[in-house]
């Protein structure tokens, strides 16, 4: 566990050919959020390893600062020779507000680590 600020924890662990990261956060004012696409992107570095499953089910609420560094670190990773970042475990509000950011193609939701890693698109609501 590596902890960026107060509460801020980052649960890592490494599989073959991906990096999961489980992101816990409080409940804090936004102005407290640490840089997190720079300490993952540190992460990747020192695992040599730039395919990621970030798992955001402790997250709450993705504030805009928030989304502001997962697109970041989105941003860092497709430039990156066989970069990929996949999300899973995102609420049903989480998701909205993915999507009234226009960015739920961007960061599509799997259910699981697994069917991350797999790449089977999440079920879209009707």
């Amino acid at each position: 566990m590596i902890q960026l600020a107060p509460g801020w924890e980052l649960d890592v662990e490494r599989g073959p050919d991906w990096l999961f990261v489980r992101v816990r956060c409080p409940d804090l004012p936004v102005d407290e959020l640490p840089l997190l696409a720079d300490a993952i992107w540190r992460l990747m570095t020192q695992h040599f390893c730039y395919r990621l499953v970030l798992e955001l089910n402790e997250v709450r609420l993705l504030h805009s600062r928030l989304i502001g560094q997962l697109v970041l670190l989105h941003k860092r990773l497709a430039n990156h020779e066989g970069g990929m970042l996949r999300v899973c475990g995102l609420s049903p509000e989480n998701r909205a507000v993915l999507e009234m950011s226009r960015l739920e193609r961007r960061f599509p939701n799997y259910e699981n680590r697994e069917q991350a890693v797999m790449g089977h698109r999440p079920a879209q609501p009707r």
